[in-house]
């Protein structure tokens, strides 16, 4: 099977224009204490979520404060990096500027994003690794009538890596909707759910036009693995 990447994607590994630009990271923080994790799926959702409520945000556009570090990090590689936090590290992540989300139990602070190199001294001593989650229940059949961020069953992923995907596909729904719909999705509190396809759904999905993300490889899996198709009912061909 042949997966290709949505028009103009920035997450192909092909040389573009948009390496040759200074590059920044989107940091994401997750809260995990060891005694009450939350589960995968309300992670991946809820990091997803803080993606496109960063985008959408005032600060973000126009002149506010964020908006030329989001333009910049936009006009190159579109990264995501995922680090985990608990007790004083989190509380201490938490007092820097950025957003806080909250989902069923899951909490995913992200931050306008930074230079690849010159991340905050809080941020930087956080661990990427030991981002192991679990569903402890079969995650529900996904309300179609939203949008639905559809994982590869093919392509195994850390949740802090499959969280930053999740992130990806938004993003890649959020361009690719016009100004009305964005408006309408985030008057809605932007409704998504996660859900992993089986194999025959899969193939159907990157064969549909959709956006699908297609991962640069430089963190787990390899490079061009097509890890995420963003099923937003707006973009659904008839």
């Amino acid at each position: 099977m042949v997966c290709v990447s949505s028009d103009d994607s920035p997450f192909v590994t092909e040389p573009t224009a948009r390496d040759e630009a200074p590059q920044f990271v989107l940091p994401l923080v997750v809260h995990i204490e060891k005694a009450e994790p939350p589960a995968r799926t309300d992670a991946l959702e809820t990091a997803a979520r803080a993606v496109l409520v960063i985008l959408s945000d005032e600060r973000s556009l126009g002149e506010g404060e964020w908006a030329q570090t989001m333009r910049d990090w936009q006009d190159a590689r579109i990264r995501k990096v995922v680090r985990r936090a608990r007790g004083g590290e989190w509380r201490k992540a938490s007092a820097l500027p950025g957003i806080t989300l909250t989902g069923k139990a899951a909490e995913v602070r992200v931050f306008p994003p930074v230079p690849l190199d010159g991340w905050p001294k809080e941020l930087a001593k956080l661990q990427v690794s030991g981002t192991d989650l679990d569903d402890p229940e079969e995650p529900a059949v996904p309300d179609r009538t939203a949008p639905v961020l559809w994982m590869s069953p093919d392509v195994e992923m850390s949740a802090g890596k499959a969280m930053a995907q999740a992130g990806h596909a938004a993003q890649l729904a959020w361009w690719e909707l016009t100004d009305a719909e964005r408006e309408e999705w985030r008057a809605a509190g932007f409704p998504l759910s996660v859900r992993t396809a089986t194999a025959e759904r899969w193939k159907e999905l990157t064969e549909s036009g959709l956006p699908v993300v297609q991962d640069a490889g430089f963190t787990e899996i390899a490079p061009g693995s097509c890890t995420v198709v963003s099923d937003h009912p707006a973009l659904r061909k008839p």
